[in-house]
C-alpha cells in the first residue's frame, strides 16, 4: 500500500474499505456545493420550461415543487449512506455495500445509462441553441467543440474543474437575478398575464396523473445533486460534507427552479398554445423573457441556456461519470484500463477519454433525429431514478437491518416514502422510456449472470475483510 497517500487528510476512509487512495482530495464543502447546483444548472428550466408547461397543465411551478419533495427523501438517503461509505462510485457503491455487490452492479448499471447520456444531451441542447445563433458551425461541430474544452478542463485536474464552477455558476445566477428583476418589475407595471398561482393550482387543468407525468420531465433539472458523491475521494472536509453539500444544494436549486418557473408562467404570451400544441421549438421561456424585457433579454436567457448547459453542466456531468467508471473498473466489474489515474493530475485519465468520445458519438448520432433529445431526456431520468429505487433499500437494509438503528425517520420513514413518490413517478413516465430502460435493466441482468457463470462473482475491493461501518450515531440507538 503506498503510504504517501495514506498520510493525505482523509485517506482512512478509503483505506479501510480496501482502497488506496489515489485521486486528490483538495476540495472543500464549498466545492462541492458550487459542482452540486452546476451539474443541475440554477436556470435549468430555461431550456425545458415549455415541455413542462405542456405536460402539467401549466402547473409548472406545482411539477418542481414535487420534483424538489421527491428528491429530497432521495438527498436524504444519500447523505446516509455517504456517511456510512465516504467513497467513489455513488449509488453504485451504496448499493453494492449496503445491499450485495450484485446489487451494486445493477445499481451502476442503471445509473450508467444516466451518467453515460446526460453529456451527450447536454451538448445537443447546447449545440442546437448555438447554431440558431451562429449557423455557420453545424450542430455536430457545437457537440465536437464543447466535448474537446471540456475534456482538456478536466483532464487537467478536479482543482481547474472547481476553479471553472465557481465562475460559471456566478454567471448563471447573474443572468436570472436579471430575469426575475425585470420579469418581477414588468409583471407590476402590467405586462405579461396578471398575477396568479395557477403555476401552482389550477384547478381546471388539474390531476395527479398530469402532474406526476410533467415530474418525469421536470426532475431533469434535478439530475445533479447525486453527483456530488462521485467526488467522496477527492472532498477534504469529511464524510458527512458530501451530505450536507447534497442537501444544501438540493435546496437551494429548488427554490430558485420555482421561482423562475411561476415568474415565467405569468409572462409567457402563448399559454394556451402551449398547452394544445406544446413548444417544439424550446423557446416558450425565451418568448416569456422577451415580454418581461424586450429581444435583448430573449437572447440573453437563450445563450446563457446554451453556456449553462453545453459548458458548466457538461463539464461536471464528464467529470462525475469518469469517476463512476473508474469506480466500477476498479472492483473489475468495467474493463480494467478504466481505472487508471494520471499520475499527476491525479484524475481517471482513461475514463475521462471514453466519456469524451461517446459523448461525441451519441451526440452527433442523437443530434440527427427529430425526436432526439426527447428520448435521451427521458433514457436519463428512467437510468436515474430506477437507481434511486435501490439507494433507498440500500439505506433500509444497511442501517436498519444491518446496524439496527432506531432512528426510523431517517432510516426507514424517508427512504420508504422516497421509494413510493419516485415508483409513481417512473410509472407516469414516458412509455418509450419505459421499454428501453426496462431492456438495458435486462441487459444488465444477463452480464451479471455471465459474471456469475464465469467465476466472476461482484466484488467490491476488501469487502469481506473489513467490517461494516455503519456510522450510526449513538443517538439513533436505543
Amino acid at each position: 500500500m503506498d503510504k504517501t497517500h495514506v498520510e493525505e487528510p482523509g485517506a482512512e476512509d478509503v483505506e479501510r474499505f480496501g482502497y488506496t487512495q489515489e485521486l486528490k482530495r483538495s476540495l472543500s464543502t464549498v466545492d462541492l456545493l458550487v459542482y452540486g447546483l452546476i451539474f443541475m444548472v440554477p436556470i435549468a428550466p430555461f431550456g425545458i420550461f415549455g415541455f413542462v408547461y405542456n405536460g402539467s397543465g401549466g402547473m409548472v411551478a406545482l411539477a418542481y415543487v414535487i420534483g424538489m419533495v421527491a428528491m429530497a427523501f432521495t438527498a436524504l438517503s444519500y447523505a446516509q449512506m455517504s456517511k456510512a461509505f465516504p467513497m467513489a462510485g455513488s449509488v453504485y457503491s451504496y448499493a453494492g455495500r449496503g445491499l450485495h455487490p450484485g446489487a451494486g452492479f445493477l445499481a451502476g448499471w442503471l445509473i450508467l445509462l444516466d451518467y453515460v447520456l446526460v453529456p451527450a444531451l447536454l451538448y445537443i441542447i447546447a449545440a442546437l441553441a448555438m447554431n440558431s445563433f451562429v449557423g455557420a458551425i453545424p450542430v455536430w461541430g457545437w457537440i465536437v467543440l464543447f466535448v474537446l474544452v471540456n475534456t482538456a478542463v478536466n483532464y487537467f485536474g478536479i482543482e481547474m474543474t472547481a476553479r471553472v464552477n465557481r465562475i460559471m455558476l456566478v454567471a448563471e445566477l447573474v443572468v436570472l437575478a436579471i430575469f426575475l428583476v425585470i420579469g418581477a418589475f414588468a409583471l407590476a407595471t402590467g405586462a405579461g398575464n396578471g398575477f396568479s398561482f395557477d403555476a401552482f393550482y389550477n384547478p381546471d387543468t388539474f390531476s395527479v396523473g398530469l402532474v406526476f407525468s410533467a415530474v418525469s420531465v421536470a426532475v431533469l433539472s434535478f439530475l445533479g445533486f447525486d453527483g456530488i458523491s462521485t467526488l467522496a475521494e477527492e472532498n477534504s472536509d469529511g464524510a458527512r460534507a458530501v451530505g450536507r453539500a447534497t442537501l444544501a444544494a438540493l435546496a437551494l436549486a429548488g427554490v430558485l427552479f420555482i421561482v423562475q418557473t411561476w415568474v415565467a408562467s405569468m409572462l409567457v404570451p402563448n399559454g394556451a398554445q402551449l398547452l394544445s400544441e406544446g413548444d417544439a421549438n424550446g423557446t416558450a421561456f425565451y418568448d416569456a423573457a422577451e415580454v418581461a424585457g424586450g429581444e435583448w433579454l430573449s437572447v440573453l436567457t437563450a445563450v446563457a441556456t446554451a453556456i449553462a448547459w453545453g459548458f458548466a453542466n457538461a463539464l461536471v456531468a464528464q467529470a462525475a461519470t469518469s469517476r463512476l467508471l473508474f469506480s466500477m473498473a476498479r472492483d473489475r466489474q468495467l474493463p480494467r484500463f478504466l481505472a487508471k489515474v494520471h499520475p499527476s493530475h491525479r484524475v481517471p485519465e482513461n475514463a475521462t477519454f471514453l466519456v469524451a468520445g461517446v459523448s461525441i458519438v451519441f451526440g452527433v448520432y442523437f443530434a440527427s433525429r427529430a425526436d432526439g433529445a426527447t428520448l435521451l431526456t427521458t433514457l436519463v431520468n428512467f437510468g436515474a431514478l430506477t437507481a434511486f429505487l435501490l439507494l433507498h433499500v440500500s439505506v433500509i437494509a444497511h442501517y436498519l437491518v444491518r446496524e439496527r438503528s432506531r432512528d426510523l425517520w431517517r432510516h426507514l420513514v424517508a427512504p420508504a416514502l422516497g421509494f413510493l413518490i419516485i415508483g409513481y413517478v417512473i410509472i407516469q413516465a414516458n412509455v418509450a422510456a419505459q421499454r428501453i430502460g426496462l431492456l438495458w435493466l435486462a441487459l444488465g441482468v444477463g452480464v451479471l449472470v455471465a459474471f456469475y457463470a464465469t467465476g466472476r462473482a461482484p466484488r467490491l475491493g476488501a469487502l469481506d475483510a473489513v467490517a461494516p461501518e455503519g456510522h450510526v450515531d449513538e443517538g439513533s440507538r436505543r
